[in-house]
């Protein structure tokens, strides 16, 4: 990818609806590059865990699955965001499914690089001694004393 490309980014969330302190935890993300690919992700998902589902929660899988999908599909094609939620006994489960635009990351080739990324040398292994002598001091992180941060 060269440009700025239009896509979805799909999350997966749960929350349990009893805990009101709990936050919602993030299960999965997903990037899609069109509309039908973001709402097969949750599709896929529903698919997967309906099963496993309380009976009322997989009437709700299988409520969006049959008619909900194609109002979440016309949406997208809109770019507008969409959830799908349902609750399995105390367990919240959602999806979310957000337009937006996936920037290229920059090319490092033939860029003008820090002195210090010549001095690394890669290994498969590596102790933090190991890598503070590699990078030497030039690219020691700084404790935000003045004082280079080193660690044995």
């Amino acid at each position: 990818m060269d440009k700025p490309q239009r896509g979805f980014w799909c999350e997966c969330w749960t929350q349990d609806v009893n805990d009101e302190t709990g936050w919602p935890a993030l299960r999965a993300s997903f990037d899609a590059y069109s509309a039908p690919q973001a709402d097969r992700w949750v599709a896929v998902a529903l698919r997967t865990i309906s099963p496993a589902l309380a009976p009322d929660a997989s009437d709700e899988a299988w409520a969006w699955l049959y008619d909900g999908r194609i109002d979440t599909r016309r949406a997208l094609l809109r770019m507008e965001p969409c959830t799908v939620s349902l609750t399995h006994a105390s367990t919240r489960i959602t999806w979310t499914i957000r337009p937006v635009v996936f920037l290229p990351l920059a090319n490092r080739q033939g860029a003008d690089l820090p002195a210090c990324a010549y001095d690394f040398t890669p290994h498969t292994t590596v102790s933090t001694a190991t890598v503070n002598h590699q990078l030497g001091p030039k690219c020691q992180a700084s404790t935000g004393t003045g004082q280079p941060h080193t660690t044995d």
